[in-house]
């Protein structure tokens, strides 16, 4: 089944440069990216990216760590595409918690586990089809998507924008 995925490598994996390994790694699962960016993490993003995880009493630490707290205050956020995508993402990161993944995975590879407990597993991968489609929709705009993958309209904005001095 052809499916969306939102991987996002995070700000660990980007201070350690892990970039081009991780990419690596997941272009073994001949998904095709059809979106990128680097992001400056908000802490609204952050918290509605984690919305699930509020009554934890991790959640300010995983907040802090996805905004870059201790790393570098950005992401590389991608989407993936293709058959099975969330399944072939998911297995090349690995289990969330890096002390269970397998040594091959991604998170078992690169991630590790903080004195306070969080878990810096150096990727987000969704894990099912309406998770994928909450977030990709958090994260990216339509135009920022080189194909259609859900509904979207036209509509007028009026706002002011930067770009390229002439």
């Amino acid at each position: 089944m052809k499916n969306k995925t939102l991987v996002i490598i995070k700000p660990d994996g980007l201070v350690k440069s892990l970039t081009g390994n991780i990419l690596t790694k997941l272009s073994e699962s001949k998904l095709t990216i059809i979106g990128a960016k680097v992001v400056c993490v908000s802490k609204e993003l952050a918290e509605e990216h984690y919305k699930h995880l509020k009554d934890q009493p991790f959640f300010p630490e995983v907040i802090e760590y996805i905004m870059g707290k201790h790393h570098t205050a950005r992401v590389l956020a991608l989407v993936y595409c293709g058959d099975d995508a969330i399944g072939k993402v998911r297995e090349i990161a690995g289990a969330t918690n890096p002390e269970e993944a397998d040594s091959i995975s991604l998170r078992g590879m690169y991630g590790r586990i903080t004195t306070k407990g969080v878990f810096e597993n150096v990727i987000h991968a969704s894990s099912e089809p309406e998770e994928a489609e909450r977030e990709i929709k958090l994260w990216f705009s339509p135009d920022e998507l080189i194909e259609d993958i859900y509904a979207s309209e036209e509509v007028v904005v009026s706002e002011s924008k930067k770009v390229w001095k002439v």
